[in-house]
């Protein structure tokens, strides 16, 4: 139902945002907490922009409580965060550190107590580094242990915690991990890239299983993939295979072994020897039966034919005359063709019926404190608002979206950027640790009261 100049949208639809352990929760040695590879990464020399590292990030481990009741005000009605596997099991297996498990179950609580859902991502990144030093992602012993990790979690919070996300983005874990070397451990090797991408579907699957066992019946278990729609360069021939290749090693790599339980044809011609080794056996788990796909979407790639580039023969390119933020291209109606692909594709023919959750999108730009206090983050609110209504026409064509979480909830550290980006809908100040919401963050809670967009001209600001 619309009125003029306002999308209106279903009843239920949730509303929420997300964040990761590593980026905000600091206490990076407090209460037995183990070691991950970004804590020794950030050690390293020229690895992070700005020199910095997440010791102590936004200080969320002592400061839960409050940041809880900013949720609570801005009328949030979800909240996507990850939980640290080296808190949970400081080597990675074995012996269970229990405080970091109470963290995590008061969080819990805070959360419902406040009337917010929680949805759990089980990894974002942070292997404990002393799984790392027996060999990391590339051996398929680390998928064992995420199944043994998976359970000891699920079994502690299952009775509060209905939504659980496995993995967030493996693309980037196995690619800008184990391939570029952008982000920890730092590797740059073909092989150990597409070895990392095997095991994660595989952990994947084994984490389904093992929450399955675990937790009550009526608990949704998902995975979260960072998808984009891909577009040739040019419409010459080698752009638009190009633009095909990339699609099956970013995109269909991982859609079609845990929604089709199949590597994709294409991709053995496009590999070779290279392919992921992933049995039949493999991919029977991998293609354990999920009830939601969780959907992270910043923009659309463009790719021209790149013959000495790793891995498929493909450079990104920079079209001109866009918009652009810190990182990337601004392209809005890419939400919309990616999510009427992946339901067409995927969602429609899904034998258990799957659901599809927007899980990140979010847009880094500079913002600041202005004389008054006030952070004025227009460029967000508008490519939020943008956004917003491509998904809203997405549903009008037939995608049973039933939720959206904004990337992020607080200003945090950014991986290999440090602190030099901010996506926060709150702003940090980390001097101080002080938090202030910035008018993305008011608009986003008006989105939320009135469960829809105004679109009218001018409709994307606050009042000054």
């Amino acid at each position: 139902m619309t009125r003029k100049g306002f999308l209106t949208f279903p009843a239920g639809f949730i509303w929420g945002t997300a964040t990761a352990a590593y980026q905000i929760e600091g206490a990076w040695d407090k209460d037995g907490r183990g070691m991950s590879i970004w804590d020794t990464f950030t050690r390293q020399p020229g690895r992070i922009q700005d020199g910095s590292n997440g010791d102590v990030a936004c200080d969320h481990y002592h400061r839960w409580p409050a940041d809880l009741d900013l949720m609570a005000e801005l009328g949030l009605k979800a909240y996507r965060f990850s939980i640290a596997w080296p808190r949970i099991l400081p080597e990675g297996t074995g012996k269970v550190n229990q405080a970091g498990l109470d963290f995590y179950s008061r969080l819990v609580d805070g959360l419902l107590e406040r009337g917010i859902q929680p949805y759990v991502t089980l990894y974002h990144w942070d292997l404990p580094q002393a799984l790392q030093d027996q060999g990391g992602w590339p051996q398929r012993t680390t998928a064992e242990s995420f199944g043994e990790y998976s359970r000891v979690v699920g079994r502690r919070l299952g009775d509060r915690v209905q939504h659980w996300i496995t993995h967030n983005e493996p693309m980037v874990m196995a690619y800008l991990g184990h391939l570029l070397g952008q982000h920890a451990p730092g590797v740059q090797d073909l092989m150990a890239a597409l070895a990392t991408a095997g095991n994660l579907l595989v952990s994947h699957g084994l984490a389904v299983q093992a929450l399955r066992s675990v937790c009550p019946a009526n608990a949704q278990v998902g995975i979260t993939l960072n998808l984009s729609p891909v577009h040739p360069a040019s419409e010459t021939d080698l752009d638009r295979q190009a633009a095909l290749r990339h699609d099956l090693a970013t995109n269909r790599l991982f859609l079609d072994p845990v929604l089709k339980g199949s590597l994709p044809d294409e991709l053995a011609e496009l590999l070779g020897p290279l392919l992921p080794q992933l049995s039949p056996a493999d991919l029977k788990v991998i293609s354990e039966p999920i009830d939601f796909l969780g959907i992270n979407y910043y923009s659309r790639t463009v790719v021209r034919h790149a013959p000495d580039s790793p891995l498929h023969q493909v450079a990104q390119v920079q079209p001109s005359g866009s918009e652009y933020s810190q990182m990337w291209e601004i392209y809005p109606d890419g939400i919309r063709e990616l999510l009427t692909r992946v339901w067409k594709d995927y969602g429609a023919t899904y034998s258990r019926g799957l659901r599809l959750l927007v899980t990140e999108n979010g847009i880094c730009v500079p913002d600041g404190v202005d004389y008054d206090g006030r952070v004025r983050d227009y460029r967000r609110i508008r490519y939020l608002r943008d956004h917003l209504g491509a998904l809203w026409q997405a549903m009008q064509e037939g995608v049973p979206l039933d939720g959206y979480f904004v990337w992020s909830f607080p200003d945090n550290f950014e991986w290999a950027f440090g602190y030099t980006l901010r996506f926060g809908l709150v702003y940090v100040d980390y001097a101080t640790q002080q938090r202030i919401v910035k008018d993305s963050g008011h608009w986003y809670a008006k989105v939320i009261r009135d469960n829809g967009l105004d679109t009218r001209p001018g409709g994307a600001f606050l009042p000054l």
